[in-house]
C-alpha cells in the first residue's frame, strides 16, 4: 500500500531516489525540494498545499503527464509531473498538491 501523499510524508524522503516507470524501463528521479504554501489573507483555509521538485537526467526531458513512481518506503503511486527548468544537474520536474485536509485520504494523483 502506498504512503499518504502529504507534505510531511514527502519531506521525510527528501534527497532520496524515486523510480519513474516508462514503457521502455525506468528512470531515476531525486526528490530535491518540498515546498509548502500557506493560505494568504484572502485564500481559503483548510487546504493541504505544497509542491515537490525532482531532478532527473539532463539527456531526456519528460513531457508533462501522469507518471507511475515507485519509492522503496512510500510504495507505488501516480503523480502528474511538469518539467519546469534545466541546469547542469539535469531537468527539474514539479508536482503540485492542493486538496482539502478534511478528506479521509489525499488524492492518489497530484492535483486531484
Amino acid at each position: 500500500m502506498p504512503a499518504t501523499l502529504t507534505e510531511k510524508e514527502f519531506s521525510q524522503h527528501l534527497n532520496s531516489t524515486f523510480q519513474l516507470k516508462l514503457a521502455g524501463g525506468e528512470l531515476s528521479l531525486e526528490l530535491v525540494e518540498v515546498k509548502g504554501y500557506h493560505a494568504g489573507a484572502n485564500e481559503q483555509e483548510g487546504l493541504e498545499r505544497f509542491s515537490i521538485f525532482f531532478i532527473g537526467p539532463g539527456d531526456i526531458c519528460l513531457p508533462q503527464q501522469i507518471y507511475q513512481l515507485v519509492h522503496e518506503r512510500m510504495g507505488e503511486f501516480e503523480i502528474f509531473l511538469v518539467p519546469v527548468s534545466r541546469d547542469d544537474k539535469g531537468y527539474c520536474y514539479e508536482a503540485v498538491f492542493n486538496y482539502f485536509k478534511e478528506r479521509s485520504e489525499p488524492p492518489a494523483v497530484a492535483g486531484g
